[in-house]
């Protein structure tokens, strides 16, 4: 039997809601065989990130380089990098294995608004854009990104503004941008796709629930793996959203400590 087989390369949460756990927990959850490749560790709960210990970049390196030397891999996910000398690292190692369906997520900020990376990671996940197939900030990411901006400065408030961001990042080399709107404040959770071509909206409920750490995480996981499995794009990114609802959706009475716990990873194979 075979299984696409996923690689993860981002920062590990020891509570279980965000980064590689869950990543490698969507992954099974799409019937995909996980591999991680850690980038960074981290204190974390459902309250927050309480510190950080990034990974020498050599070593992320090798285990990157570890992990195409033996198997086939389908498709790559990228998160939490680390820090610049790591996005080198990793830039080499997977652009030396030749990796295809590469999903960028620049994470910067986590669920919780705790800072992930830094105006040090602006210009080497830039350099990383041409690498990725497709790349999902949020609109705080995207507006870092795209113009420096931190914070509100010029995030977005519609999907006109949405779009700017888009073709600004399309601009910086990037082949497909998802920018996912959870920030706005009213309406259904929309994302918008701008595969370099054309534009794709992708809209759900919006959920009432706490339990949103690791959501994030979470879709661009769940987008990997289903291109991994031979998806299109945007047949790629309606799986992943529709999934990701439902996830939220069965996740919302869940109690996993005294802050923000993650979605139901497994909604769709066990209560």
């Amino acid at each position: 039997m075979a299984y696409a087989k996923i690689l993860s390369i981002a920062g590990s949460d020891p509570s279980g809601g965000a980064g590689i756990q869950a990543d490698l927990k969507t992954f099974a959850a799409f019937g995909c065989y996980g591999m991680a490749a850690i980038s960074a560790l981290t204190a974390q709960n459902t309250r927050g990130v309480q510190a950080v210990s990034v990974v020498p970049a050599d070593f992320v390196k090798r285990q990157i380089e570890s992990v195409f030397a033996d198997i086939a891999v389908d498709a790559v996910k990228i998160g939490m990098i680390g820090g610049p000398a790591n996005a080198f690292a990793i830039a080499e190692a997977l652009a030396g294995a030749r990796a295809k369906n590469i999903v960028l997520d620049p994470v910067l900020v986590a669920t919780s608004g705790d800072a992930l990376g830094g105006p040090a990671m602006r210009a080497p996940l830039q350099k990383m854009l041409p690498l990725a197939r497709l790349t999902t900030p949020n609109l705080v990411e995207a507006a870092i990104l795209a113009d420096g901006a931190s914070g509100g400065e010029k995030l977005a408030r519609g999907v006109e503004d949405m779009r700017a961001l888009a073709l600004r990042l399309c601009a910086l080399g990037a082949p497909a941008v998802l920018i996912k709107g959870g920030h706005l404040s009213e309406g259904d959770a929309l994302d918008l796709l701008y595969d370099g071509e054309n534009f794709a909206e992708f809209t759900a409920p919006r959920i009432k629930t706490r339990n949103t750490h690791g959501t994030g995480c979470a879709l661009s996981s769940a987008i990997a793996a289903l291109l991994g499995q031979g998806r299109g794009l945007s047949e790629a990114v309606g799986g992943a959203k529709a999934w990701l609802t439902r996830a939220l959706q069965a996740g919302a009475d869940v109690h996993i400590g005294a802050g923000h716990g993650p979605p139901h990873h497994f909604c769709d194979l066990w209560p």
